[in-house]
């Protein structure tokens, strides 16, 4: 059955991915009208999760940002499926890295580098990173159930010489390649709710305390790697610039939790900045104390 469901479903995925931009969006339009007003997609978790962490605002103001955080949630995953077909040339005239020399001085520094980054803005188009970086990149992410589309979804990002890894692989391949000496980059995005059974720290984001992911700091201090986020703006539809910021160089210095302290901060601020564009959807705060 999935492979008939993925045999039907992969034409008009690739259909989608021909789209002009700008038939793409007016596609997206009709999208975000099924999704939010017919179908109701999670609205009463985004709905719960905006009152939660944006308490200062009035129904009105939030409800603004959750029409427009369900319209982005649309353009961002016909983005996605637009990346079957995307040129290099075009993601990168796209997805724009303002101060890569930042990540480059880190791969001069010959240690591995982790790369945090939260479900903000594009974080799907942060694989073209991989085009312009040295290391071999791998990307961690959540295996799909059906193993067509799982397949599809690594097979895109191979296009871009990003490796993606399931959660489960993550320690196994780090292992290995500190074992080679392999110089790697890995992508994290840490800003989601783990598992409360593989919790090891709690913390205040957006100013409720949750449990939050460690392993992207204790992995970087375990095998000596830098860390940096990667902090992502949407200037415009369709736009968005990308900037490092180093979090830390000497990682085993730092105090348990410090890296993912400030991390947090980061994501909290960008946030904050223009909340629309933050996946809401998420139960981030289902196990808030």
């Amino acid at each position: 059955m999935r492979f008939i469901v993925y045999h039907l479903v992969y034409p008009f995925l690739w259909c989608i991915s021909m789209l002009p931009f700008p038939l793409l969006y007016l596609f997206s339009d009709v999208v975000y009208v099924i999704v939010y007003y017919v179908i109701g997609y999670r609205k009463k978790t985004v709905r719960e999760n905006l009152a939660l962490a944006m308490p200062h605002l009035g129904v009105q103001e939030r409800l603004i940002i959750e029409k427009k955080s369900f319209h982005h949630l649309c353009d961002m995953f016909l983005e996605m499926i637009k990346t079957m077909t995307i040129s290099k040339e075009e993601i990168n005239k796209r997805f724009v890295f303002t101060n890569i020399e930042v990540y480059k001085n880190l791969e001069e520094k010959q240690k591995s580098i982790a790369i945090m980054m939260a479900h903000y803005a594009s974080y799907e188009w942060a694989i073209s990173v991989n085009s312009i970086i040295n290391f071999e990149g791998y990307g961690i992410y959540k295996k799909i159930a059906n193993p067509y589309f799982d397949k599809l979804v690594r097979d895109i990002r191979l296009r871009f010489k990003a490796k993606l890894i399931t959660t489960k692989e993550t320690i196994p391949v780090i292992i290995e390649n500190n074992k080679l000496n392999k110089l790697s980059t890995y992508g994290f995005a840490s800003d989601q709710s783990p598992r409360i059974s593989s919790t090891f720290h709690w913390q205040k984001f957006m100013g409720i305390e949750v449990p939050v992911h460690t392993g992207a700091e204790m992995l970087a201090k375990k095998y000596d790697m830098n860390i940096v986020f990667l902090k992502v703006k949407k200037i415009k539809r369709g736009y968005y610039n990308a900037t490092f910021e180093v979090l830390s160089e000497n990682t085993k210095s730092e105090s348990n939790y410090e890296i993912t302290d400030r991390f947090l901060k980061l994501v909290e601020h960008q946030v904050l900045d223009a909340p629309e564009y933050y996946l809401w959807t998420h139960k981030r705060w289902k196990h808030k104390r």
